[in-house]
């Protein structure tokens, strides 16, 4: 299993690697890698959500006895674990390689990142449409655009502790 493991992880940073090629000058190694495995897992997790919504769920209420959930935060509840995980892994083993922390560590400290992601797009997407009127997609964009710094700063100086703080 480990070796299957290790012959996975080394072709995905070969990818890496052929990708960075035409950016080395202009990013740091790291970034891109933060940048490359991010896009990955956000496109993994919007063709997982499809897939849920659309083909396990029916686009249809999921009643669970007690509760009743819309099919669109169903497959959104479903999804996350999974893509939560594959984000975790990529992180750990492609992007923030050098972290000295270990994994336990690094798991809760992704976690509380995470909820951090989630709450801000929450409070930012409540402020700018509701409280400065912006249409909902540009508001989704500026949302996205800070939350992506957000996150890369909180894993980077946090999470898995690769960079270091100037003072």
């Amino acid at each position: 299993m480990k070796d299957n493991f290790r012959i996975v992880r080394n072709r995905i940073l070969i990818l890496v690697g052929w990708a960075y090629i035409p950016f080395r000058k202009v990013i740091p190694p790291e970034t891109f890698r933060y940048a490359f495995t991010g896009g990955i897992n956000t496109a993994f997790d919007i063709l997982l959500y499809f897939v849920y919504y659309n083909y396990i769920l029916h686009q249809e209420i999921l009643e669970l006895g007690f509760v009743a959930i819309s099919p669109h935060i169903a497959a959104f509840l479903l999804v996350f674990p999974i893509t939560f995980t594959s984000g975790f892994i990529l992180a750990r083993y492609i992007t923030f390689t050098s972290s000295p922390l270990r994994g336990k560590v690094q798991l809760f400290r992704y976690a509380m990142s995470v909820g951090g992601s989630i709450l801000l797009n929450y409070i930012l997407l409540k402020i700018l449409v509701e409280e400065l009127l912006l249409w909902p997609t540009i508001a989704k964009i500026i949302t996205t655009v800070v939350v992506v710094m957000y996150s890369y700063l909180a894993q980077r100086y946090y999470t898995f502790k690769t960079g270091k703080i100037s003072q």
